[in-house]
């Protein structure tokens, strides 16, 4: 393309009035760096600011330029600054892009001014950004916090960061700009692989991505020596554990971070495996300081609002247990105790809890030793399956009260909601166990009615052994197992299938779901029965539906920008160096 004005070095003052590709006016010089100039231009066609990065043709990289052009164009992510259009003449190689106003994460963690929320918020666009450019055969190679944008007003969660500069990106179905043995790229960020001048896939982008964000969390880079051989010699060792530095993060957080930098790419892991856990473990994060914008979204409850319901929920089972077993005028104090422990120490308070009602109900003079064991078998497993979500413990409680009103097949989807898939898995079994064990104490349909086999509460209540034999072994060889598993399942895929980007999609898949976890549930009661008779679950079918369209109106509601919501006015893209 043909330009109306030769494009000033970058070293002189600039004419305003200078015109690249008969359509961008020049307006002001953005950033310089080793492969040309980022300027803040006017697209006269369109009627908009734009980013451009002018490459000159001699003494600049005009084959960086086509190959940054190449990789970007490839790509279509609210995490990645977008190009426009490229162009050259005599004078250069050009690159238009969108203007994105805001700081770069390098600027901030400077600063000082980042939560750790912020910096995880930051990590999983960064994630989804880079796993976008994976799928399409684009491996960044560079990334670091100057190549990070953090706009000022963004326009979703997704858009909370932006990646550029592609200029060294790899192409992996095409052959690659340097020869093996070459070496580019930031060497403080670089994958030991990278280092070594070894081709590089996803991974390397991997270690960069948990290198930025060790460095953004502990406000120091365990790489960067003091000069260039100091940091080379460091490249390819073993790097301290995050939680050296930051003992006060959670242990799944750290661990994801370090595995991220372990010197063999094999054992990093994924981009998307490092993102589930940034995501998984951002509430549980300070957000002291925080200063991002808050996410499009609808708030989170505070922190002290899930302890509070975690006591009522642990008040409501201390005063169910003491009324189950014949001692109503003992519950409003057995309430009250729990629940203002459970308040003060939600996980140790609940186990302390459950060991007292467990040991109330063996001993004098209530001694109903089988009832005092089907308890424990109904706690038991919530503390091994939930070590570390105190508040979520008496949720499994809802599938049983659920089961009450007809509506048992709805819990899946509360599970569901639940962050990381270990937990929604967890919360879904916990569910089915409990109710049940609920039917076997209370004799009543909940759902798939007492397992075949199930003795009467009368004949197991003072005899533990005969509760083990008559309740417990029923379920465990029975369908309770499958039904369990089924519920799991279904909490688990659900956040994955009903995402909220789609209300029709939303719609279609959360039907699906529905359909199988009922489906599911039919197996399930068709095991648990004799004779092979096909029972119908009572709510399970109902419950599904009224789960699935829990589900799509929470996905919705999550993914919701807020009122008179504006477009982001973009940012400057980055410039090189």
């Amino acid at each position: 393309m043909a330009t109306s004005a030769t494009l000033p070095a970058a070293t002189r003052s600039e004419p305003a009035a200078a015109l690249v590709m008969e359509r961008y006016r020049l307006v002001r010089r953005l950033g310089t760096g080793g492969f040309g100039a980022v300027w803040l231009a006017q697209d006269l066609q369109l009627g908009r600011d734009v980013a451009l990065k002018a490459v000159p043709r001699h003494g600049g990289s005009p084959d960086r330029a086509q190959r940054e052009a190449l990789a970007a164009a490839r790509l279509n992510h609210p995490g990645i600054v977008a190009l426009y259009e490229a162009g050259e003449d005599a004078h250069g190689t050009y690159l238009v892009s969108e203007l994105v106003h805001g700081e770069t994460l390098a600027t901030l963690v400077a600063a000082g001014t980042l939560s750790d929320r912020d910096v995880l918020r930051i990590g999983v666009a960064l994630a989804d950004a880079l796993a976008h450019a994976h799928a399409r055969g684009v491996v960044h190679r560079d990334v670091k916090p100057p190549n990070v944008i953090i706009p000022a007003r963004p326009e979703s969660e997704a858009g909370v960061a932006k990646l550029t500069d592609f200029g060294i990106a790899t192409l992996v179905d095409d052959e690659p700009l340097t020869r093996t043995g070459d070496v580019v790229g930031t060497l403080a960020y670089m994958a030991p692989e990278q280092a070594e001048g070894r081709r590089v896939g996803p991974e390397a982008d991997l270690y960069a991505l948990a290198l930025v964000l060790y460095e953004a969390l502990a406000g120091t880079h365990p790489v960067r020596g003091a000069g260039p051989a100091a940091t080379a010699r460091r490249l390819g060792a073993t790097l301290p554990s995050l939680g050296r530095t930051r003992r006060d993060l959670p242990a799944p957080l750290v661990a994801a971070i370090d595995r991220g930098l372990l010197p063999d790419p094999v054992q990093r892991g994924t981009v998307a495996g490092l993102r589930d856990v940034l995501a998984d473990q951002r509430p549980e994060v300070s957000d002291e300081g925080g200063a991002l914008p808050a996410p499009r979204r609808v708030p989170r409850l505070p922190r002290a609002t899930g302890r509070v319901a975690a006591a009522c929920g642990a008040a409501g089972l201390a005063a169910l247990a003491t009324t189950t077993a014949s001692a109503p005028a003992t519950a409003p104090v057995a309430a009250l105790v729990a629940g203002l422990a459970v308040l003060v120490l939600p996980r140790v308070a609940w186990l302390l809890a459950g060991l007292a009602v467990v040991v109330w109900l063996a001993a004098p003079p209530v001694r109903e030793p089988g009832t005092a064991l089907l308890v424990a078998v109904a706690l038991a497993p919530v503390a091994c399956l939930l070590p570390r979500a105190g508040r979520w413990w008496s949720a499994p409680a809802l599938a049983p009260l659920l089961g009450a009103a007809a509506l048992a097949g709805a819990f899946p989807a509360v599970a569901g909601q639940a962050r990381g898939a270990v937990r929604r898995a967890a919360l879904g079994a916990l569910g089915a166990w409990w109710i049940v064990l609920a039917e076997a104490l209370s004799q009543t349909t909940l759902l798939l009615g007492p397992a075949p086999g199930t003795l009467p509460p009368g004949d197991w209540t003072a005899n533990a052994r005969a509760a083990w034999s008559g309740v417990a072994e029923p379920l465990l060889t029975g369908g309770a197992l499958i039904f369990a598993l089924a519920w799991a399942a279904g909490a688990v895929v659900l956040p994955w299938l009903v995402r909220g980007r789609s209300l029709l999609a939303d719609a279609a898949a959360a039907t699906v779901w529905a359909a199988g976890l009922a489906a599911a549930v039919n197996a399930a009661a068709t095991a648990v029965t004799v004779e092979g008779a096909h029972p119908d679950p009572r709510g399970g079918v109902l419950g599904a539906i009224l789960g699935a369209m829990l589900a799509v109106l929470a996905a919705r509601l999550r993914h919701a920008p807020p009122p008179g919501a504006e477009a982001v006015a973009p940012s400057p893209m980055g410039s090189d160096g």
